[in-house]
């Protein structure tokens, strides 16, 4: 079993460049509170920063798909003409900066990507006396703020997602099962600082040694703590590409089973499907985008282009979509900070999102249990930001 876990670490840590680089360093960029001025008269000069150019397979294919998924936006968007232009940077840093200042030299008003977290700071420090906005296809929370916004699905927003959900339903008494690596430790703090916002209780953290022993020592640990401490619900860290598998076996073997204590996921147990046949996980919750919307987008983009999306590419709609839905507003300052981080939002591919002074996003997620193998939605994601989610 634990084999599989070794030999998806490649796939892991490629997981993981794309969730940012989670343990970055970065060098926050400086606010950009004014935008460059627009002519509303002019289509909308967006640059496109692409992790192609590098020659390395996965990128292309990534590059490829964030390019036809932005198109789609642009064929979606009434009322708004916009100029995309493309810049290939890989993901070196330093390329990317590079192309950045490049797009702003040409013209650029707004940059949509870099992918990569260290891609996506470097960009937003070399542009960030221009005064132009960079929405980074990252997730990663330690790169925001300034000029730097992160459209990828975050951490703390699927965390206060779930934890408001567990608390609403009786399953508020919350212990912390978590990675020994940086993205473990992110997840960790996300869920206790959601615990803080909605009043459940966590009543303590265990973590594992990031291997198959390290996780066969640590299940019997984790599962009395569990049970001594009286908790209602055990909340993982790990994804389906590490450690998750072996624990929704090992757990239940060690007496705690998902019928007494509820299993919540912060990463997705539907991706890939096999894992919502693991008997360890049925019963579990876990967040994700609305789904409907979702299935539209892919069902539109396969008959486009042939192919079933990246799981990322549709962060390049959902960047065109506020991108029009501001410029079609005829403010000359549509792209300052303040505007793009109006309270009503936008509306995406991936469901209703908005941006943050921080450079965070929140987005409107659903909750889905796994249920005789399936993915059961059982509590939709909400449609506007006044309601319940959020």
């Amino acid at each position: 079993m634990f084999a599989v876990f070794t030999s998806r670490r490649k796939a892991l840590t490629r997981a993981a460049l794309l969730a940012a680089s989670l343990t970055v360093a970065a060098c926050v960029p400086s606010p950009s509170s004014r935008g460059p001025a627009l002519d509303p008269g002019a289509p909308v000069q967006v640059a496109l920063i692409l992790p192609g150019g590098s020659g390395n397979s996965g990128d292309e294919v990534l590059a490829r798909n964030l390019k036809q998924a932005a198109d789609l936006a642009i064929a979606d968007l009434q009322g708004v003409q916009v100029d995309l232009r493309v810049y290939n940077a890989g993901s070196d840093p330093a390329t990317s900066a590079a192309m950045a200042q490049k797009a702003v030299d040409e013209g650029a008003k707004i940059i949509l990507g870099p992918v990569y977290a260290e891609a996506a700071n470097a960009a937003g420090l070399a542009v960030r006396d221009s005064g132009v906005n960079v929405l980074s296809f990252s997730n990663n929370t330690d790169i925001a703020g300034g000029n730097v916004f992160v459209l990828g699905a975050t951490f703390q927003n699927t965390a206060n997602r779930l934890v408001s959900y567990a608390a609403r339903n009786g399953k508020g008494r919350i212990m912390v099962v978590y990675d020994q690596n940086p993205s473990g430790a992110l997840g960790k703090r996300a869920i206790e600082a959601a615990a803080s916002r909605s009043g459940a209780t966590i009543t303590g953290a265990e973590t594992y040694a990031f291997s198959q022993q390290g996780v066969i020592d640590a299940a019997p640990k984790i599962a009395g703590a569990a049970k001594a401490t009286a908790s209602d619900a055990v909340f993982f860290t790990a994804d389906t590409a590490g450690a998750l598998p072996l624990l929704a076996q090992l757990l239940p073997e060690s007496g705690l089973r998902a019928s007494e204590t509820q299993f919540i996921g912060l990463t997705r147990w539907d991706i890939p499907t096999a894992t919502l046949a693991m008997p360890g996980v049925q019963g579990g919750w876990f967040a994700l985008p609305d789904p409907a919307l979702q299935a539209q987008f892919q069902s539109r983009y396969t008959a486009a282009y042939g192919d079933v999306p990246h799981p990322i590419a549709g962060l390049a709609y959902d960047g065109i979509a506020a991108i029009g839905a501001l410029a079609k507003q005829g403010r000359s300052d549509a792209f300052s900070a303040a505007s793009l981080t109006q309270g009503a939002g936008y509306v995406g591919v991936n469901g209703i999102f908005r941006l943050r002074a921080d450079g965070t996003n929140e987005r409107g997620l659903a909750i889905a249990q796994v249920r005789n193998a399936q993915m059961a939605v059982i509590e939709s994601a909400p449609r506007s930001f006044s309601g319940a989610g959020f």
